[in-house]
């Protein structure tokens, strides 16, 4: 027995009507809702990493040796000392920052400066959705 016509004695008069008008819907949609192939290999835009970093002799070496493995919001929403600076620095060079022994201790001053207890917390920008969400009310 040939495969067509398996099919025809197991699908019913009913089921191939439905499977007949759902189908082309259902291809529709799949074409409408996937991306092409070519937008698949595109990568987003990404905000430039050294805007949030404030200026300063450092920034530079703070991209590269933090930015590499941490988003700028991880350096910017932390409140250290010059100690737990250092010990924080120390640490992510034994793990693979690149920081050259003659820059640590300008790297860990930059950075208690700029992110030291005293600065004012971390505050991290709202997007559109946030700002037009019902419900959400000023404090």
């Amino acid at each position: 027995m040939s495969p067509r016509l398996l099919l025809r004695k197991l699908v019913s008069p009913k089921l191939k009507n439905i499977l007949c008008t759902v189908a082309p819907t259902l291809a529709i949609l799949a074409v409408a809702t996937t991306s092409p192939f070519w937008a698949l290999s595109e990568k987003p835009v990404a905000a430039k990493v050294t805007e949030d970093l404030p200026p300063g002799p450092m920034q530079g070496k703070a991209t590269t040796a933090c930015l590499e493995c941490h988003e700028a919001r991880i350096i910017l929403q932390q409140r250290l000392s010059k100690a737990a600076w250092t010990k924080e620095v120390d640490k992510m060079i034994k793990w693979g920052a690149v920081v050259d022994p003659t820059e640590r201790d300008v790297l860990i001053d930059y950075l208690s400066t700029n992110f030291s207890p005293d600065q004012p917390p971390y505050v991290p920008p709202r997007t559109t959705a946030e700002k037009s969400s019902p419900g959400k009310t000023a404090k």
